[in-house]
C-alpha cells in the first residue's frame, strides 16, 4: 500500500496537505468507495496536529471528494473534483437532457473510434459484446448493465481523444445508467443487441457515417424504452 505525502513543513500546512491528500486519492491511494483511515492514524502518519487535518479533510468534503457518515468514519466518494460535480450535476438534470449529452458524445466519439481504432481495441469490443451476450442470456441485470458501461467507454477510448475520454469517464454512470425498475423486455434487448453489433460492424470497416448513426440510434432505444415503460406504469 502508497504511503501518502506528509507536507512540507511551511505556513500553509493545511493547504499543502489538501493537495498531499488530494494526490492520494486520484492516484488510488485510496479507492473511491473505501473509509479513509480514522483520524487518530491519520495524524500519527502524517505528524500534523488534528486542527490542520480537520481543516484539510473539510475542504476535500467541501470538494467532493470525501463524505463523512455519521458514526462510520469517512469515505472516497470521489476520484475528482471535475468527476465530482459532473457527476452531481449530471444527476440532477432531467433525464432527456443527459440522454442528449450521451447522444452528442458518443455519436462523435464513435464516428471518430471508426478512424482511429485499433485492432486491439476491436478485438476488446467483440469480446465486451460476448460477454454482454452472455449476461443477457444468464439474465444477469446487473452484470449486463456492467458491461455495457464498459463497451461504450471502450467505444470512447478508440476515438483517441483524450479530453473526451476524461470528460467522459467522469460522468461514468450517469450517462449510460437506466433509471432502476426499468426492465428490458426481449423485443427491446434483441433491438439493443443487434445495434451493438451494428456500431462495431461499423467501426471494423472505418465506417464513420456508420458508426455514428448505429450510437445515436442506441440512445434514441433507451430513451424510446424509458418513456414507453415510464407511461406504461401511470396507466397501471
Amino acid at each position: 500500500m502508497t504511503r501518502i505525502s506528509a507536507p512540507r513543513r511551511t505556513a500553509s500546512l493545511s493547504a499543502q496537505l489538501v493537495d498531499s491528500l488530494r494526490s492520494h486519492i486520484e492516484s488510488g491511494g485510496w479507492p473511491v468507495g473505501t473509509r479513509i483511515p480514522p483520524e487518530q492514524a491519520l495524524i500519527e502518519e502524517l505528524g500534523v496536529g488534528r486542527s490542520t487535518l480537520r481543516e484539510a479533510l473539510g475542504a476535500l468534503v467541501h470538494l467532493g471528494l470525501l463524505e463523512p457518515r455519521a458514526g462510520d468514519g469517512t469515505y472516497v466518494r470521489s476520484s475528482s473534483e471535475l468527476q465530482s460535480v459532473m457527476v452531481r450535476r449530471a444527476s440532477s438534470a432531467q433525464r432527456d437532457n443527459v440522454l442528449e449529452l450521451r447522444t452528442v458524445l458518443e455519436e462523435y466519439a464513435s464516428g471518430t473510434a471508426a478512424l482511429r481504432r485499433s485492432e486491439s481495441q476491436l478485438r476488446q469490443l467483440r469480446e465486451l459484446l460476448a460477454d454482454a451476450d452472455a449476461a443477457c442470456a444468464g439474465e444477469d441485470t446487473s452484470a449486463a448493465t456492467g458491461v455495457d458501461a464498459l463497451f461504450h467507454r471502450a467505444v470512447v477510448r478508440a476515438s483517441g481523444n483524450d479530453l473526451l475520454i476524461e470528460v467522459y469517464d467522469h460522468l461514468g454512470t450517469a450517462l449510460t445508467s437506466s433509471p432502476e425498475g426499468l426492465p428490458w423486455d426481449a423485443a427491446h434487448a434483441e433491438e439493443h443487441a443487434r445495434l451493438h453489433r451494428r456500431l462495431v460492424d461499423a467501426i471494423e470497416v472505418r465506417d464513420q457515417g456508420g458508426a455514428r448513426d448505429a450510437a445515436a440510434a442506441i440512445v434514441q432505444l433507451t430513451h424510446d424504452h424509458e418513456t414507453g415503460t415510464q407511461r406504461a406504469a401511470e396507466d397501471r
